[in-house]
């Protein structure tokens, strides 16, 4: 006989707002959108640009390297005011598609006064963790009340990777000890020995749980992925 423990537990998407700081430190905030329904599909695009400008008189082209573009991420998410979907968290609970699109707007949109740009945002599903700024938001109302009021809508949303001026620095610099974009959790790491195998210290293990975000660090679950910035 099959138990509950015997199936996985489902992971919900989540999105949440983050800030950096002046010297380049990337701090996850407490506004978190969390999907009702996790996307049917996901989207990672990756290119290069080249510098492909002809010469006078030049017969072929000679592809050069420009640069690496950031990577970007396409999704769809369904809000649902039916009541039919469960909501995600307990104080979705009983709320409009018009208050589900806002509490994912103040998320995604908002436009911070402090730093006269919208936020950034952590896109967190199962070991896929990416930080992005969102470039573009579709929505599409799918079914109505008779006063014309949403009932479902689709969101499709497209996010850029970012990188604070520290990472973009390290970045192009493969040697720097500094740098690790993400690590893959296996059996028996814990925070602090990882913490002693990239920055040759494991004191910097609460860096690097708030960094990610994690609620208890003691407790990594293999296949995770963590990322660990650069220090300051």
């Amino acid at each position: 006989m099959l138990l509950d423990d015997d199936f996985p537990q489902k992971t919900r998407l989540t999105l949440t707002r983050c800030s950096v700081s002046p010297d380049g430190r990337t701090t996850v905030e407490s506004d978190e959108f969390s999907a009702m329904i996790n996307p049917a599909e996901f989207t990672l695009d990756r290119a290069i640009s080249y510098n492909t400008e002809p010469t006078l008189g030049q017969l072929g082209s000679d592809v050069k390297f420009n640069a690496i573009q950031p990577e970007e991420v396409k999704f769809s998410l369904v809000l649902d005011g039916t009541g039919v979907v469960p909501p995600a968290t307990a104080a979705a609970a009983g709320k409009s598609v018009r208050q589900h699109l806002n509490d994912l707007l103040k998320v995604v949109y908002k436009y911070d006064s402090p730093r006269h740009e919208p936020s950034r945002v952590r896109l967190l599903w199962g070991s896929f963790i990416f930080y992005g700024r969102m470039k573009t938001m579709s929505t599409q109302y799918t079914l109505f009340r008779p006063n014309g009021d949403p009932l479902r809508a689709k969101v499709t949303l497209a996010f850029m990777r970012f990188l604070s001026k520290n990472e973009e620095v390290l970045a192009s610099n493969r040697s720097s000890p500094d740098l690790s974009h993400s690590v893959e959790v296996l059996a028996g790491d814990t925070l602090p020995l990882l913490c002693q195998r990239i920055y040759g210290d494991g004191r910097y293990y609460l860096d690097v749980a708030r960094f990610n975000g994690l609620p208890d660090f003691r407790r990594l679950q293999p296949g995770t992925r963590l990322h660990f910035p650069p220090l300051a």
